[in-house]
């Protein structure tokens, strides 16, 4: 598959909620929030966003409330009202037909399900991925939304642990996923690139995007082998996770992506 998403994917970080035991902002306050991370990563030349509900820890293991959905649908008809980028919808922490049934009603290009295929520990407890359902309702949606779903997910453990290739090969064959996302450890950890690697191998012609630690000192490396890169923390003031958008840190870094693709 081709990847017409683009090569850097900017994270749209939700505040909490209303509702979510942190929450602080009102609505249309977390819209302004958004709108400005949104805006900051369009003018530093990002090729997508993806949004999620990040600040709703702790997280449910599968389906979020309803006023969860009502609320990331309204955010993400901001988002693709006020700006031209495609959009990806994730839904945290593993609420893959909601993600669907935002994306269709926001007119976002792809979903993000951090467990498709296996089972993880999580500190939800035990994840199972449903792909079987998820293919069903995007089917049942007509919903032209991709799929990518993570091998070897941060924040998680395997129950069995079969290897990053063969990971790849069953999110993508048996899992009819549209592309793999690897990660780090965790949020902002840096993805290794033996990982990326295993995975483009494995993936032949499905995108491969690197989904965390990805800045502007490894950047170069990353996008020698990955398809893109999914970018949060690197672009958020002094690069802290939970900071608004840089206008700065992203120009930056999109310049370093320039420059290495010239090279290339």
């Amino acid at each position: 598959m081709k990847n017409s998403i683009g090569r850097i994917i900017g994270m749209l970080h939700v505040p909490a909620l209303p509702g979510s035991p942190l929450n602080k902002l009102d609505f249309s306050a977390i819209v302004d929030w958004v709108l400005s991370d949104a805006d900051a990563l369009a003018r530093g030349g990002v090729s997508a966003f993806m949004i999620e509900n990040f600040g709703d820890a702790p997280f449910y293991p599968k389906s979020v409330p309803a006023h969860t959905v009502a609320y990331m649908t309204a955010l993400s008809r901001e988002v693709r009202r006020s700006f031209k980028l495609p959009l990806g919808i994730n839904l945290l922490r593993n609420d893959a037909e909601s993600a669907l049934a935002v994306a269709s009603a926001a007119a976002a290009a792809f979903i993000r399900v951090n467990v498709h295929t296996g089972a993880r520990v999580t500190d939800q407890g035990v994840i199972e991925g449903s792909a079987h359902a998820t293919l069903r309702y995007r089917k049942f949606l007509g919903a032209d939304v991709k799929i990518f779903a993570d091998a070897d997910v941060k924040h998680s453990a395997p129950v069995a642990k079969r290897g990053m290739r063969i990971e790849v090969e069953e999110l993508l064959s048996r899992g009819c996923a549209d592309a793999v996302i690897v990660t780090g450890a965790a949020t902002g950890h840096t993805t290794s690139l033996d990982d990326l690697k295993t995975a483009k191998e494995a993936a032949g012609l499905a995108p491969v995007f690197a989904g965390s630690g990805v800045d502007a000192s490894n950047v170069a490396d990353v996008m020698r082998i990955a398809d893109g890169a999914i970018v949060g923390t690197a672009f958020k003031k002094d690069g802290v996770t939970t900071n608004p958008v840089e206008f700065d840190r992203v120009k930056a870094f999109m310049n370093v992506v320039s420059a290495s693709s010239r090279r290339q």
